[in-house]
């Protein structure tokens, strides 16, 4: 991908020096209990220990500067500033034409567990947007696994997986989470399908987004090709196959490989969000 490094962003909360304590409650839905016992065995961490229904976050934070680490990381910063910039300046001229206005979420960066609006999570968890406080949280240790155990290198692969989290604050900026969250309490029993729904929209967002570095001449040879390898190597099937040799639909909570990579082009090829309407 083409872009220039230095730039900075007044929208990146740089938190790695700290990590959270305390555990925050983290929702999940039907079949989430299957999805953590299939992460835990993929990343070989207990995530159960995220979940504490009696507690809402507001855990001690422990100092954990790491000089060195944070200078070989410092090219992944600028690249990920980069790509946050561009995906907001980008939705920032796409929402008007929806009838919508876009406002900047923000991105934290950290190492090994952090508090959210949303509760506590650890790396192991992922990067997750929490719309609680509309922000980003990204441990960038996420990129070696992305790269090393599922198989999905390169710059746009970490760029996509960004761009689907900036997906997830479009969606609640044009009500589309409100609505969904409306309908799960309506159907408890299609929670997942809703989940599925959303997650792939959020796939259609970043293929939204890469369609206009496209149209700006910032793709490279093989940039679209990464981005569907990181896409297909966070699809369901995919991960639970990994973990466990077996596969059972009625748990999938983010649709399989072969949808995300479908929605991705899907949005990548049609370039706006009409392309992206999931729940017909």
């Amino acid at each position: 991908m083409r872009w220039t490094p230095g730039g900075s962003s007044d929208d990146v909360e740089d938190r790695r020096s700290s990590s959270g304590g305390g555990f925050g409650g983290i929702h999940i839905g039907i079949g989430g209990f299957v999805v953590l016992a299939i992460l835990s065995l993929v990343f070989h961490r207990n995530l159960f220990t995220l979940l504490d229904s009696g507690s809402s976050g507001g855990g001690t934070t422990l100092s954990r500067t790491d000089p060195a680490r944070d200078e070989t990381e410092k090219p992944l910063v600028d690249f990920v500033t980069f790509v946050l910039n561009d995906t907001q300046q980008t939705w920032t001229k796409i929402l008007p034409e929806q009838g919508a206005s876009y406002h900047h979420a923000k991105l934290v960066l950290f190492r090994n567990s952090i508090d959210s609006a949303c509760g506590t999570a650890q790396s192991a968890t992922g990067p997750f947007y929490c719309p609680r406080d509309e922000k980003v949280y990204i441990d960038l240790g996420f990129y070696e696994e992305l790269k090393q155990r599922f198989g999905a290198p390169g710059e746009f692969a970490e760029a996509y997986v960004l761009a689907h989290e900036i997906g997830h604050h479009v969606q609640k900026l044009l009500g589309i989470e409100a609505r969904v969250h409306q309908a799960e309490a309506s159907n408890p029993g299609q929670q997942n399908q809703y989940s599925q729904r959303l997650e792939l929209q959020a796939d259609c967002f970043a293929g939204v987004w890469a369609h206009s570095t496209q149209e700006r001449n910032l793709l490279e040879a093989g940039d679209v090709d990464s981005a569907l390898r990181a896409a297909a190597a966070v699809g369901d099937d995919r991960l639970q196959k990994m973990s466990t040799g077996h596969v059972n639909p009625d748990t999938f909570t983010h649709g399989t490989s072969e949808q995300r990579m479908e929605w991705f082009q899907r949005g990548f090829k049609g370039g706006e969000t009409s392309a992206c309407n999931t729940f017909q």
